[in-house]
């Protein structure tokens, strides 16, 4: 894979009043297009109507296409990974580095099938010239967003994303008619811990059974700590067996993980599906009354032990 450097560049050719002449390729035949300054004004303003990544990609995309004959673009950079909807494999793949002075912003990658001439490929370094600034403050935008929906101990979302991403999960459930699954945990014992331990060895415990939640789940589930010991995983794309592997792993985790078995902590768990009723307060509530009904069995099940 090939890397090339795009550097900022104060005297670039837009910022002239010449005109850059060059191929575009236009339903499959190209064409000579003027690309005058009029143009890179109107390019750059629409660059800077977003903070959202997805849609400053796809903006770029739309001009880019003009130049390169391109079947999937991807970003990637230390923070984003992004792929452009409708993307498909492509013959080769041609990687650009984006950087401004010594400050790298990430890597812009073509799924490409055929060859970019010289006199486009200089068109296309002046087009990330342009990406470059807003790029940079839409990632940033996006840093203090996960920021703000993260929770600080554990580094899961919070109660807030939490919020919205069960939102957006029922709605592609229902858009695409697929399952959404819920699960909520309540830990056992985790007050009696930090009562005779210490809030030190209660943070090491949160943050331990926070990466058993990952270990537990797929990259593509969603998991939150809504504060004290109480979490909880969206299950999109699911099959019907989906919850119970994800139940029969944490309770095997709690009682294999080194750290958690020493303190013998337990969690209380209760899972569902959504159903085309629901709405998110009948989804979440009938989540919460079964995990009521798995912490009293197990208040009732350590009161006779």
């Amino acid at each position: 894979m090939q890397t090339l450097n795009v550097l900022d560049n104060r005297f670039s050719p837009f910022n002239t009043y010449s005109t850059l002449r060059t191929d575009a390729h236009v339903a499959g035949t190209f064409t000579n297009t003027v690309f005058d300054k009029r143009q890179i004004l109107a390019f750059m303003t629409q660059l800077q109507t977003t903070l959202d990544i997805d849609k400053l990609l796809n903006i770029f995309a739309v001009e880019a296409a003009r130049y390169v004959d391109f079947s999937g673009l991807y970003f990637k950079s230390q923070s984003v990974n992004k792929t452009l909807p409708g993307s498909r494999k492509a013959k080769k793949e041609r990687r650009f580095d984006l950087t401004i002075t010594d400050d790298f912003i990430g890597t812009l990658s073509y799924g490409i099938n055929s060859p970019i001439s010289l006199t486009n490929y200089k068109v296309l370094q002046q087009l990330h010239l342009c990406l470059l600034h807003p790029l940079r403050n839409a990632i940033a935008y996006h840093a203090a967003m996960q920021l703000a929906m993260q929770d600080a101990l554990t580094g899961l979302g919070n109660r807030r994303y939490f919020d919205e991403q069960l939102k957006r999960s029922m709605h592609n459930a229902n858009r695409h008619h697929s399952l959404v699954g819920l699960v909520l945990g309540d830990l056992d014992k985790f007050k009696a811990i930090n009562d005779a331990y210490g809030h030190v060895t209660g943070d090491l415990v949160l943050r331990e059974f926070a990466n058993v939640l990952r270990q537990c789940t797929r990259n593509s589930d969603s998991i939150f700590r809504f504060g004290g010991d109480e979490f909880a995983i969206i299950v999109e794309n699911a099959d019907e067996t989906a919850l119970a592997i994800i139940e029969n792993r944490i309770n095997l985790a709690l009682t294999t993980n080194v750290l958690l078995s020493k303190y013998q902590l337990g969690c209380s768990i209760g899972t569902t599906f959504m159903n085309r009723v629901d709405n998110e307060m009948s989804f979440f509530e009938r989540a919460d009354e079964i995990l009521y009904r798995s912490k009293m069995q197990a208040a009732a099940h350590l009161s006779v032990v």
